[in-house]
């Protein structure tokens, strides 16, 4: 896995083996040789870094069911403010269950909770989403919730999780699961919390990274 490094007064201080971290368009362009100054970091950190560069706000999805049970209320709620904590926009159907967990955990954050509604009224959002959308087409606004996300991680579920992690996939998004979340090839499962956020790390950034020979 390639080694990324923070440049302390740089102004690109995400940085690769002769890559630098476009936090505007969220790629890597090629780079000069590291500076003496760079500093070696985990994937974490480097995220932690990225997000908090000046650049468009990234959305990542946080889909389960309205009938969750209390261990997936528990998860849903540390993974929006986990995900809030680092600077991503937590994206969710917007009703309840997990989708209002995860947007209380973000919102008790202070992030910025999406919720893409299936019908047509925007105040049916739960009471933690900060920009309520109203879509009016019904289940098919899980495409929706899977295309606008960077990512999607999913907190349990059944069948109605399955399309938008199947979504997910079709859209070649990084997908990654929790608890009982359907299984599906292309998924990660994750041990807990802490293990998805490693993971969405390492899918988001190390992915991109242009190879250096």
């Amino acid at each position: 896995m390639t080694k990324l490094y923070l440049v302390p007064g740089a102004n690109g201080p995400l940085r690769a083996d002769g890559a630098q971290f476009d936090a505007r368009r969220w790629r890597w362009g090629e780079a000069a040789a590291l500076p003496e100054t760079a500093q070696a970091v985990d994937t974490l950190t480097a995220l932690r870094a990225a997000l908090a560069l000046p650049g468009p706000r990234v959305p990542i999805g946080v889909i389960g069911p309205r009938e969750a049970s209390a261990q997936e209320v528990a998860t849903a709620f540390e993974l929006g403010r986990e995900l809030a904590a680092l600077g991503f926009v937590v994206v969710t159907g917007g009703l309840t269950g997990v989708m209002e967990a995860a947007s209380h955990g973000a919102s008790d954050a202070g992030g910025l909770t999406v919720g893409l509604l299936p019908g047509e009224d925007w105040r049916a959002a739960n009471a933690f989403v900060s920009l309520p959308l109203a879509t009016g087409i019904g289940k098919a606004r899980n495409a929706v919730i899977a295309q606008a996300s960077r990512a999607l991680v999913a907190v349990g579920g059944g069948y109605g999780t399955l399309t938008e992690i199947a979504y997910g996939l079709h859209f070649d998004k990084p997908v990654l699961t929790l608890g009982a979340a359907p299984a599906a090839d292309g998924a990660e499962a994750c041990a807990n919390v802490r293990d998805a956020l490693e993971r969405l790390a390492t899918r988001l950034l190390h992915g991109a990274v242009p190879q250096v020979s």
